[in-house]
Parts: structure tokens; sequence; C-alpha cells
């Protein structure tokens, strides 16, 4: 393997890196902004955030990965709304810090699609 290949091979593993936590971070801001702006659906602090947005990307990940659908209030139709608020309420189950009603997951389903839809970048829940 020549020099040129290992270089481009570390440097897009960086890239990779950075992509994650780019989209990691986008989709903090997109959920402290839909816990902001929906009643009922509470955050109590940044590691609470923190904890909530990756749970919310590894739930994601796994649906994805299992059925081939994506948590996404806009793009998916029906189906991606109600998974996208499914995901939000089954999440309390899995981070102290974090609650959420059933009203609050559909309201935020909404929100959460919304916001996503407005910020730069590649970003699903």
């Amino acid at each position: 393997m020549s020099d040129n290949q290992v270089n481009a091979r570390s440097n897009s593993g960086a890239n990779t890196v950075w992509q994650i936590v780019g989209r990691l971070i986008t989709a903090a801001i997109v959920l402290a902004i839909t816990a902001f702006f929906t009643p009922g659906f509470t955050i109590n602090s940044i590691w609470a955030l923190a904890a909530a947005t990756i749970v919310l990307t590894v739930i994601d990940f796994l649906i994805t990965r299992f059925t081939g659908l994506h948590a996404s209030s806009f793009g998916k139709g029906f189906v991606g709304f109600v998974l996208a608020a499914v995901v939000l309420y089954v999440t309390q189950y899995f981070v102290a810090g974090y609650s959420i009603s059933w009203i609050a997951a559909i309201i935020g389903a909404l929100v959460y699609g919304v916001v996503d839809y407005f910020l730069p970048g590649e970003q699903g829940m």
C-alpha cells in the first residue's frame, strides 16, 4: 500500500469521526429546541440532553438497520412521523432527567421534524 493510500484512509477515518460528532451536535441542538417549544417535554440537564441525543441516535440507527424505516417526521410520511413520536417517548426509559408524555411526543415529533428540516446538513433522529 502506498503512502497516499494510507494517508487517504487515515483522513477519511478522521472525517468520519468529525461527521459523527457534527451530527450528534446538530441532533442535540434540534432536541433542545424541540424540548423548549414542546409543552410536557423536559430535559433537566446538559448531560441528560447529551445522553438522550446518543440514545435517540442509537435507537434510530437500530430501527433503520433492521427495518429500513427512518424515524423522520418529514420525508417518510405517517409511518416516519409515528416512529419519531415513539422513539422520542421510549427514550425516557433510558435517560434520567428526560421526560415526555404521549401528547408531547406527538407534538415533539412535529416540532423535531420542522426544526430538523430547517437546519443545514443531513440530520435524522
